[in-house]
């Protein structure tokens, strides 16, 4: 029986590992994590920190975790940080940053962009007094919602941090995503910033953890800080198996993921009725007109293609295990779907 085609455009977290990354995770040498002494997630540290030019690396298994303990890294309790309203840390991170480390998010209105306003995160840097809580951090996202921050804007953020002796965090979960559109190394905008969180199983296919870079003092304060959260693992040499596998062998071809999101942001669009954001990445968003919300929702179930989102806006997400032959199904799909709207 001939296998049915996934179309699964929820997200690039739905993507399996591969038989090679199977592969080196079974073969994994291991070790004990929790007294620092796993081989495999030495490796993948030590790669990891060099890759993005940084003096160390620590490995988590989720990015939430990873961001909530840059936070912790960065600020003591009662302190706060300037965070992004639409940010993924503040708005999808169940208020950790608030409830666990006791740290409180100082908001800024995200523009069209993704970016911060400079205007606004300086409005947002209170004089000191016993009325204030004193901002210790910036927290920036690369990709936000698809988009990518200009190097340019991250050079204006580093420099008014510096003018006011803050610290910047990147939560970079989609970074790769970010160079391979900007055409630069990660290191590259990694510089920007004084730690980073990115996700191993995200684009890169890996089926967990996440990654944060920064200082060997950071990282040692972050080590403590993941050991309380309970992040502290044992052989976890299978899990940094998968993720060097990702980072050395699925990094070049985002492109390809980039490409088909626009490929299918263009098929989306001659639908009657949809209007898509054209992708920087490989995540695009559509608005469903209300004449056509019932017909297009019922579309999808029909077809078995599983976006995020609602019958009024969605997001598509291309990753690896939306190949040519997928892609090419769902465009075949979208077309029947749009002769129906202009016959009706």
């Amino acid at each position: 029986m001939k296998q049915k085609l996934e179309l699964d455009f929820r997200s690039d977290t739905v993507t399996k590992p591969c038989l090679r990354m199977r592969d080196a995770m079974a073969k994994a040498e291991v070790g004990d994590d929790y007294y620092h002494d796993d081989p495999t997630v030495q490796e993948l540290e030590c790669f990891a920190a060099d890759l993005f030019g940084k003096e160390a690396a620590l490995l988590t298994p989720s990015g939430t975790q990873s961001n909530l303990i840059a936070v912790m890294s960065h600020c003591q309790r009662g302190e706060a940080y300037i965070v992004g309203h639409l940010s993924h840390s503040y708005l999808r991170e169940l208020g950790g940053a608030a409830m666990i480390a006791g740290v409180q998010p100082q908001v800024v209105q995200n523009q069209g962009d993704g970016t911060l306003k400079l205007e606004d995160i300086k409005a947002s840097l209170f004089p000191a007094s016993i009325l204030f809580a004193p901002v210790r951090l910036i927290a920036v996202e690369n990709t936000i919602d698809g988009k990518v921050l200009p190097l340019d804007y991250l050079r204006s953020v580093l420099q008014l941090a510096a003018e006011h002796d803050l610290r910047i965090h990147m939560d970079g979960a989609r970074i790769f995503n970010a160079a391979a559109t900007l055409g630069c190394l990660v290191s590259k905008i990694a510089s920007y910033c004084d730690t980073l969180s990115f996700c191993l199983s995200k684009g890169l296919g890996a089926p967990i953890g996440s990654v944060l870079v920064g200082s060997a003092e950071v990282i040692e304060k972050a080590r403590r800080h993941r050991q309380m959260l309970g992040g502290g693992m044992r052989q976890a040499g299978i899990i940094a198996a998968a993720g060097l596998y990702a980072m050395q062998n699925n990094v070049s071809r985002l492109k390809s993921d980039h490409a088909r999101a626009a490929e299918l942001a263009a098929a989306l669009s001659r639908v009657p009725g949809l209007t898509v954001e054209a992708p920087q990445t490989n995540m695009l968003f559509c608005d469903v007109d209300a004449s056509v919300q019932s017909k297009f929702s019922g579309f999808l179930k029909e077809t078995g293609i599983r976006i995020s989102g609602n019958s009024k806006r969605q997001r598509w997400v291309t990753h690896l295990g939306i190949d040519d032959t997928a892609l090419a199904s769902t465009v075949k799909l979208l077309a029947q779907m749009q002769d129906v709207c202009d016959a009706s």
